[in-house]
């Protein structure tokens, strides 16, 4: 089994000026130089905003060439700017869930899957994601897990999450 690390949240500078926020060229290599160890990496990064306490996901991509070919690549800066719009506040941020390091290309199928996986968790946080594959929202949930709305959750709910090693 391979495990896969979480590297993040990353900030991305941004240029904020009258009528919004926008990442320019500059704010692009300031990233970079400063995160320059992950720039020939593959794996996956969940684009996002922080605010207050939490965090919220926009738009989850797969580098199956190289995050620093991909990830701010012309159309998924446009995503970025979109999801950037629609919030007044907030900081941008990146998480990366990359492979061990070693020699050659990580499993792209295991990349694929986790993309996947990652797209159907940002739906269930933000239904709003601006991914354009694989967001066919499920009509179902399980009250207090996953897709279960908001309120108290019951005490067999939270030790049920326990036992199935999932936290909230």
């Amino acid at each position: 089994m391979t495990l896969f690390d979480v590297v993040g949240p990353l900030k991305v500078p941004f240029y904020k000026g009258r009528g919004g926020r926008t990442i320019t060229d500059e704010n692009v290599t300031a990233f970079w130089n400063t995160y320059r160890h992950y720039k020939l990496r593959r794996g996956c990064y969940v684009f996002g905003r922080r605010a207050g306490k939490g965090y919220a996901p926009g738009y989850v991509g797969l580098a199956v060439k190289t995050l620093g070919q991909e990830v701010f690549a012309h159309h998924k800066l446009s995503r970025y700017q979109q999801f950037l719009v629609e919030y007044a506040a907030g900081t941008p941020v990146l998480f990366f869930i990359i492979p061990p390091e070693k020699r050659g290309k990580p499993n792209a199928t295991q990349l694929h899957r986790i993309e996947k996986f990652l797209i159907t968790l940002g739906l269930t946080a933000n239904p709003n994601l601006l991914n354009q594959h694989y967001t066919k929202l499920e009509n179902w949930g399980i009250r207090g897990v996953v897709r279960g709305g908001k309120g108290k959750t019951a005490r067999g709910t939270v030790n049920f999450r326990q036992m199935m090693g999932i936290t909230k």
